[in-house]
């Protein structure tokens, strides 16, 4: 398929936000949120601070998540049509992935709107950056189930991958991932954690998924978690102490 040229009406701008550090801001992002007609976010009073905390003096119009995704992206799709243009932003990082947003991205595909990505902040790069590992070929594989049973057949589906893994957990639920992994796919298996990207308390946790379990059964951690696992057969030339 050829992608038309000939778009209608608005503009969507699906817009990368910081995800800890407010100077990670790009002078385009920040362009495009005091140009846009209409700003729409995850929950309002995360995206109403979001625009104080950079002097951006509107609204938000519309929230979008995943309690009101398919009617919220359809009056969206009004305001598109009407030929305002629009800003998709996540309460952080870069929008749309592993949050909501896809829904709307499928019909203004649909209606022929122009989609404007405006790239920035996002957890999964950095962590594969520092985690050591090959990054030529990486599988980013996001939240698994919050449910045990189902965590576990996920784990099992990319027990044998080789390429290097990325995962997202919530914060609450580190200790009981880590000891999935190190059940399922090998007390062995070597790992990076990074936590709290980009903010002052920012660390980077690296050891076999035991040690690592051990570790964070023993030292309660709340924050946000981006986990890197090595490929199954990678052999990498570093020790962990």
């Amino acid at each position: 398929m050829i992608e038309s040229r000939n778009y209608i009406a608005g503009k969507l701008f699906l817009v990368a936000i910081p995800i800890g550090n407010d100077d990670d801001i790009t002078f385009r992002a920040k362009k495009i949120l005091e140009q846009v007609d209409i700003i729409i976010c995850e929950e309002d009073r995360e995206g109403s601070r979001l625009l104080s905390r950079f002097h951006i003096s509107k609204q938000i119009t519309e929230t979008l998540n995943e309690h009101n995704e398919e009617e919220s992206s359809l009056r969206i799709m009004n305001y598109l049509k009407q030929g305002r243009d629009v800003a998709l932003i996540s309460d952080t990082g870069t929008p749309v992935i592993s949050d909501p947003g896809r829904m709307l991205v499928e019909m203004a595909i649909e209606n022929n709107i122009q989609i404007i990505p405006v790239p920035g902040p996002s957890s999964i790069i950095p962590a594969l950056v520092v985690s050591g590992f090959p990054m030529n070929k990486f599988l980013f594989y996001g939240f698994v189930s919050p449910k045990t049973e189902l965590r576990r057949k996920d784990l099992l589906k990319i027990e044998n991958e080789e390429r290097t893994i990325i995962l997202m957990e919530a914060p609450y639920r580190i200790v009981p991932l880590l000891k999935d992994i190190a059940d399922v796919m090998g007390k062995n298996r070597k790992l990076c954690i990074s936590f709290n990207l980009t903010m002052p308390d920012e660390k980077i946790y690296r050891g076999e998924a035991e040690m690592l379990y051990k570790y964070f059964a023993q030292n309660k951690t709340k924050g946000e978690f981006v986990i890197v696992i090595e490929g199954k057969y990678h052999q990498n030339n570093f020790k962990f102490n």
